[in-house]
């Protein structure tokens, strides 16, 4: 099956360029879309000269700072239409170990419709984090699966890989959050489809170059968007009923 490995990025010259060659190891066959949101680091022109000498890797640039979410659906539309069969969503920070890659896509060659690497299943960590991002995260994802009834144990994890099927199927494009929420909206949307999720284990690392973009306005939105999903959720069955009766 093809795979395209979609990044979105800002600020990331640091890193690209080990990003890019660790997934070249990892899986020579998939193509490399980096979306790229105006950073006026370079990173766009580092990834440029990788992809004329490595082949099969792709820059979206894009003008400014749109989000996350913003990022992953054009990145994504983009993989599709090019026949991407598996979209894979990494982070250009090297926090994902690009040699689980094979086996996070195997997954998906195999018959989940979302494969997580996550961080809170047995045998899954975080590492060199401080203990406050630590509780937070680890507090996000209970909140997020036990509002929402996600059976999901890193609903809010960036390492992943979607059959690109399942995601026309959940109209991703019309998924609204922007921030790290973009993830919990992605989960949920395919759980109410009724799509396969399969979790194994990671190992997160943080970032060694570069800054983190976790805000606390980034949070925030995550949490107001968990309320209105189950709002929805909650108008929905109300409607149900009333139509059943």
């Amino acid at each position: 099956m093809r795979v395209t490995v979609v990044v979105p990025t800002y600020n990331e010259n640091d890193n690209i360029e080990a990003f890019c060659r660790s997934v070249r190891s990892a899986v020579p066959a998939a193509s490399i879309l980096v979306v790229d949101d105006g950073s006026p680091d370079g990173t766009a022109d580092t990834v440029a000269r990788l992809g004329a000498e490595l082949g099969s890797i792709a820059v979206l640039r894009r003008e400014s700072k749109l989000g996350l979410g913003s990022a992953y659906r054009a990145g994504l539309r983009a993989a599709i239409n090019d026949g991407a069969e598996i979209c894979v969503q990494m982070d250009a920070d090297l926090s994902h170990d690009a040699a689980l890659l094979p086996a996070l896509i195997a997954n998906v060659e195999l018959g989940a419709d979302l494969a997580i690497g996550s961080r809170y299943v047995p045998g899954g960590r975080t590492v060199d984090w401080p203990a406050g991002r630590r509780r937070l995260s680890r507090w996000g994802n209970r909140y997020a699966a036990g509002v929402l009834g996600l059976a999901v144990n890193d609903a809010t994890a960036g390492y992943r890989a979607y059959n690109s099927v399942a995601l026309e199927r959940m109209e991703f494009e019309t998924v609204r959050a922007e921030g790290y929420g973009f993830q919990v909206e992605m989960t949920y949307r395919l759980v109410r489809i009724g799509g396969k999720i399969v979790e194994f284990p990671i190992t997160f690392r943080d970032r060694v170059e570069g800054s983190s973009k976790m805000s606390g306005g980034i949070v925030r939105e995550a949490s107001v968007l968990v309320a209105r999903l189950w709002l929805s959720d909650f108008k929905g069955r109300r409607k149900r009923r009333r139509e059943g009766r």
